[in-house]
């Protein structure tokens, strides 16, 4: 056993933790600090020169840094907490990374080894608190044991895209580390690496998929989280076909906007051309998603369907499928192109090349109607036009999620994420932190509201005055939607639940979010008149430091469906009816967006054309 005796000489338990990350190529660690885990931040003061330590405000947040950094580099994301609260902290973070298969690995102290079971002070059990969270979790007890359960979930994390938890008894990390265990029963040997499985599916497979899609006369896409990086493959397999692509919002960046035939966002955030392509096609072809609206997919039984994922779980989960196609989505594409037949009827893609530019200029009429004191739709059209190249955009959870999965039209080269199926708060500030860490030089967009920017966002901005200026681009901007209301919230209580706002849980305390940012040594803009936002956003990305832009938005502006169901409708005319304090607004905006979808004021799609004479075809 390969040990040395004098602890105050020796390597501990902590050093050896942090070698063999290095090891594993961990570069980031995201974490705060906690005598839960001394011996390792200890050992971080000695290993400063490897990592790149992030301390953050709130271990929730390290959490969600850790799923970000996953989500943009396609790495393992690594976060620290100490015992008790640190690691109780972590949860909803781990959960985001989780729900959105993220290989995350957390390393949480504990209580020492000898007073376990006793009903410690900061004595949680963690192994029963992160068994639903985590993919593996594991207290390590003895110096023995340390190099295998590291290695085993950084293994497992990176392998099975999952969430992993390492925990470690505060004594145990300052013990002299053992590098290699006594060669006797019991005693493992792990090492360094895994292998990625590529399953692929077989030419027989790929023949009965192949010959779904070609016997479909209306061929509709659906793209998820798994097709980003194989865009390529996407478009090829779509101009082929002839078929549209809706994406899932998590797949927002797997295809540009400006491609005539990308029909945008699907489900309640969607558009009206996802929406119509969905009712008409005859076939659907489902790429690395599992959107969970089936009532925004085709109706059961009315298309063929076929599925790729890379997952065997998660095929024919949300929609019954014909043929399922398990491999990466980019090399499963690239093996089916051959065998589809080109389309030779252009009628059906025509119409969807249709729809969309209908869609867009249904979206732009609903953005320049007038509102009280700024249209936030507008905002987000307005942003389009003037993000930089090569842009990261992390969004958070709130109406601004419908207007940035609506209006924002994101170009090649760009990247873009949220919280998917958890959808939680609070995530928008950190992802962009962990972003623009992994990414130092190109240009970071938070979009956040004001609830979610007091519930976390401010103190994380912190986090952004302790690191920029190491950073190579200064371009981190921060767009607060400020309109005193957890609006998203207070939507679904009046269209899902026939309820009037709730005013006592709904407002949101009045706030300077642009002066704080000043305050911060940040610049900060704030914007009121709709005719200001062009020059804001602007002024924003050619800032020479980070920005807070801080837009005052209409609560009023209804996040109306694609399609609005009668129950849907009910629901929210019988919340009018109970003194909604709101109620004269969001009449006045409600009906000012139906009729802006109806009647789009005369615009032209991107060539130029104006397409109203082709509104009967």
């Amino acid at each position: 056993m390969h040990i040395r005796e004098d602890p105050a000489m020796s390597e501990t338990v902590g050093d050896f933790i942090l070698q063999r990350l290095t090891d594993w190529g961990i570069k980031r660690v995201f974490g705060f600090p906690g005598d839960g885990i001394n011996g390792l931040m200890g050992a971080m003061g000695r290993a400063a020169d490897r990592f790149d330590y992030v301390r953050v405000r709130h271990e929730e947040m390290a959490a969600f840094m850790a799923g970000g950094h996953a989500k943009f580099t396609g790495e393992v994301g690594v976060c620290f907490a100490t015992s008790g609260p640190g690691a109780i902290h972590l949860l909803n973070g781990l959960y985001d990374a989780q729900m959105d298969h993220m290989p995350v690995v957390a390393i949480v102290g504990q209580a020492t080894r000898s007073s376990l079971g006793a009903d410690f002070q900061q004595e949680v059990d963690l192994q029963t608190l992160f068994k639903d969270v985590c993919g593996y979790v594991e207290t390590v007890v003895s110096p023995v044991q340390v190099r295998h359960v590291i290695d085993r979930a950084i293994r497992i994390a990176a392998a099975e895209r999952t969430v992993t938890c390492v925990i470690l008894p505060n004594d145990l990390q300052e013990l002299p580390a053992v590098e290699s265990p006594p060669r006797k029963h019991g005693d493992v040997y792990s090492g360094v690496g895994y292998a990625n499985a590529h399953p692929v599916p077989d030419h027989d497979d790929l023949q009965r998929a192949a010959d779904v899609l070609n016997a479909g006369r209306k061929v509709a896409i659906l793209a998820g989280a798994g097709a980003l990086g194989a865009g390529d493959e996407v478009a090829a397999v779509a101009e082929r076909l002839g078929a549209g692509v809706a994406k899932a919002l998590l797949g927002k960046a797997v295809l540009p906007d400006d491609l005539p035939y990308v029909t945008g966002s699907i489900g309640l955030l969607g558009t009206k051309a996802s929406w119509q392509m969905m009712n008409d096609c005859d076939t659907l072809l489902m790429i690395g998603t599992t959107f969970p609206y089936s009532e925004f997919l085709p109706e059961d039984g009315q298309a063929r369907a076929v599925q790729i994922d890379i997952a065997p779980r998660n095929v024919s989960m949300r929609y019954a499928t014909e043929v399922n196609l398990i491999g990466d989505s980019g090399e499963v594409l690239r093996r089916l192109l051959p065998l589809l037949e080109a389309k030779t009827d252009p009628d059906w893609r025509e119409r969807i090349e249709l729809n969309v530019r209908k869609s867009w200029r249904a979206l732009e009429a609903k953005a320049m109607e007038p509102a009280n004191p700024i249209n936030p739709q507008r905002i987000f059209w307005e942003l389009s036009p003037r993000l930089p190249d090569n842009a990261i955009i992390c969004g958070d959870c709130g109406s601004h999620t419908n207007w940035y999965a609506r209006d924002v039209r994101l170009r090649r080269g760009m990247m873009a994420s949220l919280s998917g199926k958890l959808a939680t708060m609070g995530s928008g500030v950190p992802y962009a932190i962990a972003a623009k860490f992994a990414y130092p030089d190109h240009p970071v967009l938070a979009i956040v509201g004001d609830g979610a920017m007091q519930m976390n966002g401010n103190a994380e901005l912190i986090t952004v005055k302790e690191y920029w200026k190491r950073w190579g681009n200064p371009c981190f901007v921060v767009m607060v939607l400020h309109n005193n209301d957890l609006n998203q919230v207070t939507w679904e209580q009046r269209a899902l639940a026939g309820d009037p706002k709730f005013s006592a849980a709904q407002d949101v305390e009045e706030f300077p979010y642009a002066r704080y940012g000043e305050m911060l040594g940040f610049k900060g803009i704030r914007v009121d008149k709709p005719e200001d936002i062009a020059d804001a956003w602007e002024q924003a990305f050619s800032a020479d430091r980070p920005v807070v832009l801080e837009f005052i938005s209409d609560p009023d502006v209804p996040p109306l469906p694609p399609h609005i169901s009668f129950q849907q409708a009910r629901a929210y005319m019988t919340a009018l009816t109970k003194n909604d304090p709101d109620e004269l607004g969001i009449i006045k905006q409600s009906l000012r967006q139906v009729l802006a979808g109806i009647l789009p004021r005369g615009s032209t799609d991107d060539s130029g054309r104006d397409d109203s004479d082709k509104a009967g075809s």
